[in-house]
């Protein structure tokens, strides 16, 4: 394992394709991959119980380093290959993750792309950093989850200290909700006022979602100050929003932004 103290970056490569190690001052360990370009660079937050291996994560990875584009992939503490137990983990804990990894990088300027619960988790990372954060790609983003997606008797139990077990449409185990994030994500709601986000916002959201309603998509566009913000209906997407087709959507949606962030068509 290569570990790097927090805020020290060894040289690194064209592109650092394989994973590195990130150490932050509490000892938490965060597994990324990196490739430098230029632009703002396009950090992928993943979703909850995700990590980079993913398709979509990989595909905007892979097109960024193709075109010469900086990029961030990363693990959050407890997930993918970043040591840890998931049930330590937090929101609050995963955005200083991901603000530690873009200062330790010196990424000047980054657009998030964050994937359901990445897509809360980018919101409050925007709102941390304002000055770097100049654009905002959700993937069936997912703020207040923690609210709006658990029921009344579940909360109660959270409440009480006890992990709440669900059935996963996407593998065998269960998925967990475990009471710490819960409650840290209950002091991140945002949806019940004006989010004071000014940079352009792009969201992504398919219409055959099971998971998270493609409404929260059209109420997270009303709460966002941000008078640049853009939300694509996909009729027949899922929650994934991982076809060919979806890809070919979400890459074009970031060759966009970049092109106007950056006036390059």
């Amino acid at each position: 394992m290569h570990l790097v103290p927090d805020g020290v970056m060894p040289p690194y490569p064209a592109a650092m394709t394989e994973t590195r190690f990130h150490a932050l001052p509490d000892d938490r360990i965060v597994a990324y991959r990196f490739t430098p370009g230029t632009g703002p660079a396009l950090v992928f937050l993943p979703g909850y119980m995700s990590d980079m291996a993913g398709g979509k994560a990989t595909a905007v990875f892979d097109a960024a380093r193709a075109r010469g584009r900086a990029c961030l992939l990363l693990d959050y503490s407890g997930c993918g290959e970043s040591p840890g137990l998931f049930e330590h983990g937090s929101l609050s804990l995963w955005k200083d993750e991901v603000l530690s990894l873009i200062a330790a990088l010196e990424l000047e300027q980054v657009v998030l792309v964050g994937s359901s619960m990445g897509g809360w988790l980018m919101l409050l990372v925007a709102l941390a950093a304002p000055a770097k954060v100049t654009g905002l790609i959700g993937i069936a983003a997912a703020p207040d989850f923690t609210d709006w997606g658990v029921a009344q008797m579940d909360k109660a139990l959270l409440a009480d200290g006890e992990t709440v077990w669900e059935d996963n449409p996407y593998g065998p185990e269960p998925t967990p909700t475990h009471p710490l994030f819960w409650a840290d994500g209950q002091a991140n709601l945002l949806l019940d006022a004006e989010i004071p986000i000014d940079c352009p916002v792009h969201l992504l959201h398919g219409q055959c979602d099971p998971d998270v309603p493609w409404e929260l998509s059209l109420q997270l566009e009303q709460a966002l100050r941000s008078g640049d913000v853009q939300v694509t209906l996909i009729k027949d997407g899922d929650h994934r929003l991982s076809r060919p087709e979806d890809i070919a959507l979400l890459l074009g949606t970031v060759d966009a932004m970049l092109a106007a962030l950056t006036g390059k068509a």
